[in-house]
């Protein structure tokens, strides 16, 4: 088997020594070399043709956001970003810029060291492997598309007649962020539906994540917590940490956050969310499985067709990773799949039919 050959960009000596280190460790990888800042890794890059590149963004003379860019457009290679939580915001913009995946440097004051990071560091390593990076570019190009012509944000109105669906529950993971902005930021105030959302990620990033949508959005986008109302015109995100689940009470819908289990896989889990929507929802909820790797949201889509509710998958034309929605779809349950491009319209023609 061919090795998988990575580059290591990081201002740091420290850590570029123990990212290579934890690399190097995996049999299947090889740190073919490693960079100080933006201006040596297009050298490197160039000269070593890697296949999967780390990448550090804050950095001397040329930073990542500028290597990134030069990346995407002279050779689209798959990029998994470190950065402290603190700078989670940079992360965001990052993977608007074409950046694959993230990971979270454990802080310095922490015990545990940088190596903590190194199953999660080759898994991901492993798993953007085999993404095609024509279909990062395309996400990367449609948010484009939408921001010259961004949806205006309308002030906030009065309670809006519900829809057909009550609740849109979506799933997604690796290539899941810029692929939930291209909808979200397309989808308008008037939508007569809740939306609530389960994307792999660590705890610590979720609340940027939310007050970036809610910015670029005509939604109201937020961080789940307990007690929140699922409401038209907003959207709710699963916190790093924890399960969303939905339930119904005398006043309507309303949010539980459930604390991960040893034994969980998938935090926040798209299954577990799914299926409450489906028990709380019946046939007024959507679901929805965009990218992302694994199997997550198989057993969401089949609980929530069960329930004679409706389902939709990103189709393999324009999913990063096509894990997640090809385990949807091969259920059986999944009404109709289509690309990212489309998949805001039909959720509108869903939630505000006529």
């Amino acid at each position: 088997m061919k090795k998988i050959k990575a580059l290591v960009v990081d201002d740091s000596a420290y850590n570029r020594q123990v990212i290579t280190k934890m690399l190097a460790a995996d049999a299947d990888i090889e740190v073919v070399g490693s960079a100080v800042d933006g201006v040596d890794a297009i050298a490197k890059t160039l000269r070593f043709l890697p296949d999967v590149i780390t990448l550090d963004l804050e950095m001397p003379t040329m930073d990542g956001f500028t290597f990134l860019r030069w990346l995407m457009k002279e050779r689209p290679t798959p990029v998994i970003v470190l950065s402290s939580r603190s700078d989670s915001r940079s992360v965001f913009r990052a993977l608007e810029v074409g950046a694959v995946d993230f990971l979270a440097k454990p802080e310095a004051r922490i015990s545990r060291s940088i190596e903590g990071v190194q199953g999660e560091l080759v898994s991901k390593v492993r798993g953007v492997l085999n993404l095609k990076m024509s279909r990062v570019t395309d996400t990367v190009a449609l948010l484009s598309r939408q921001q010259a012509a961004p949806v205006l944000r309308k002030e906030k109105e009065g309670p809006k007649e519900r829809g057909p669906i009550e609740v849109v529950a979506i799933a997604s993971s690796t290539g899941g962020p810029p692929a939930l902005q291209a909808i979200l930021t397309a989808l308008p105030a008037d939508l007569r539906a809740g939306i609530v959302i389960s994307q792999h990620m660590p705890a610590g990033f979720t609340k940027s994540f939310a007050e970036r949508l809610n910015k670029l959005s005509s939604l109201i986008v937020s961080e789940a917590a307990a007690g929140d109302r699922v409401k038209p015109g907003a959207a709710l995100i699963a916190p790093g940490g924890f399960h969303l689940v939905v339930k119904r009470d005398r006043k309507g819908l309303v949010t539980e956050l459930v604390p991960r289990a040893p034994s969980d896989r998938y935090v926040p889990s798209a299954d577990r969310m799914m299926v409450s929507v489906a028990g709380a929802c019946g046939p007024a909820a959507l679901g929805v499985v965009l990218t992302g790797m694994g199997n997550d949201g198989a057993k969401g889509v089949s609980a929530i067709k069960k329930e004679s509710g409706q389902c939709l998958a990103e189709s393999e034309e324009s999913a990063v990773v096509f894990g997640m929605p090809q385990e949807a779809i091969r259920t059986g349950a999944v009404d109709k799949v289509l690309t990212l491009g489309g998949m805001a319209q039909e959720i509108l023609l869903r939630c505000n039919p006529g």
